[in-house]
């Protein structure tokens, strides 16, 4: 298997690991979706290759309605993020959260919208990249910690969900639901790893947490 010809939604894509990740996907021969808020900002994906949806990563009635309109989809990749925090656990603001709380909506959103369709694929995958911070949690980092380890509770529930829907179907498991965990989200060690997500089976990647270089 190969990433060559594979449907892979990029949701809430805009930034520099987006607009790398899509670059290399295209290049690769991957038909890539890539979702944001703002039509200009999507510019830059679709310059390398993209097809661009206006889209909202964190509504579920927004992304149900892309995976409607899409069909056949391999893969998606969620990548709404960002940090904030600071102050000790006294600085941990109740605004802070708030801000943080859209990259736990987009996961929810993501994969139950594209549920059915990443089962469907001969090599579904839905990826998304949390932090190091989840192993150990800093007090002036605790927000965000939190929501990346809800984060991370959601997918490896996806991976069950995976892995339950192949037994009871009787049918071997080709859906794999991954967590990609990284210090400082760096381009170049996360592009890599998602272009070999089809190098392993989904037996062996459902439910792995991958630490990035």
């Amino acid at each position: 298997m190969s990433v060559t010809d594979r449907t892979i939604v990029l949701a809430g894509a805009t930034s520099d690991s987006g607009l790398a990740l899509a670059r290399a996907l295209v290049e690769a021969g991957a038909r890539v979706v890539a979702t944001g808020r703002s039509a200009d900002r999507l510019e830059s994906l679709r310059a390398v290759g993209a097809e661009v949806e206006v889209a909202d990563a964190t509504s579920l009635a927004s992304m149900t309605d892309l995976a409607a309109r899409l069909g056949a989809v391999d893969a998606v990749i969620p990548l709404v993020g960002g940090w904030r925090g600071g102050g000790g656990l006294a600085g941990q603001s109740d605004a802070d959260f708030a801000a943080l709380l859209p990259a736990l909506d987009a996961v929810r959103a993501t994969s139950r919208a594209f549920d059915s369709a990443l089962r469907a694929s001969e090599a579904g995958r839905f990826v998304i990249v949390s932090s190091t911070a989840v192993g150990r949690p800093l007090a002036g980092g605790a927000n965000y910690a939190a929501v990346k380890a809800a984060s991370e509770a959601w997918t490896r529930a996806v991976a069950q969900g995976f892995a339950k829907a192949a037994r009871d179907a009787a049918e071997p498991l080709r859906a794999a639901s991954v967590v990609f965990r990284a210090k400082a989200l760096d381009p170049a060690s996360l592009v890599p790893r998602v272009l070999a997500l089809w190098d392993a089976d989904a037996t062996d990647l459902n439910d792995q947490i991958i630490t990035l270089d």
